[in-house]
């Protein structure tokens, strides 16, 4: 994925964080969620096209698409309030793909940090898949607290590494970064377990039925 993709890709997911624990209302997060996902459709139809049968670049654009579809998808959900199972049963696709790209980062471009990076999206869209696919409104604001948390451990972070040419992957970088993860997936259960601040119990179980 290119840096720039990359950057613009922790911010939606920051964004759509925010949104799943009930800080930003949906249609506000819609808009960037549509000019993100536009972006991440359009910039590797471009590469394919350019790419001459090179299968290590087609390879590398693929992956954008999986992003793309899911952004784009999120921001017209907000705008016509079609019902998100769909969405969800594509989350499962993604996450699959997710591990097979995470898997051949290791195999095929010894690229053990982002190896680790794609397992982690791995986990955060089978938890969409969750929530929405199978309807598991109890992860809602788990899911929104780990979006949060790895959108810039796996997205903004390593975008201005990249930009600045100072990126680095080795096995003790992904060993870090997959405690991290763990660290942050954890909390964010934690958190998602407990209602907000500024509500009791009862009114927030009623606000996560509106998510």
């Amino acid at each position: 994925m290119s840096s720039v993709g990359l950057l613009y890709v922790g911010a939606v997911l920051f964004i759509n964080g925010l949104m799943l624990i009930g800080r930003i209302p949906g249609k506000s997060a819609g808009i960037l969620n549509l000019f993100v996902g536009g972006m991440q459709v359009i910039f590797p139809t471009i590469i394919i096209l350019q790419a001459n049968n090179d299968l290590a670049m087609i390879f590398a654009a693929a992956g954008l698409y999986l992003f793309g579809f899911t952004y784009l998808y999120v921001g017209i959900l907000q705008f016509t309030g079609i019902t998100a199972e769909g969405l969800g049963w594509f989350s499962l696709f993604v996450a699959a793909s997710a591990v097979v790209i995470g898997t051949l980062q290791f195999t095929m471009v010894n690229d053990p940090v982002f190896g680790v990076i794609w397992f982690v999206w791995a986990v955060l869209w089978f938890m969409f898949f969750l929530l929405m696919g199978l309807g598991k409104d109890s992860l809602t604001r788990a899911t929104g607290w780990f979006t949060i948390f790895i959108s810039h451990l796996t997205a903004t972070i390593p975008a201005f590494f990249l930009l600045v040419g100072k990126y680095e992957t080795n096995a003790g970088l992904a060993v870090g970064l997959a405690v991290i993860s763990i660290i942050a997936l954890g909390a964010a259960l934690y958190l998602g377990r407990r209602p907000p601040r500024d509500m009791e119990p009862a009114e927030a179980e009623g606000a996560l039925q509106t998510v």
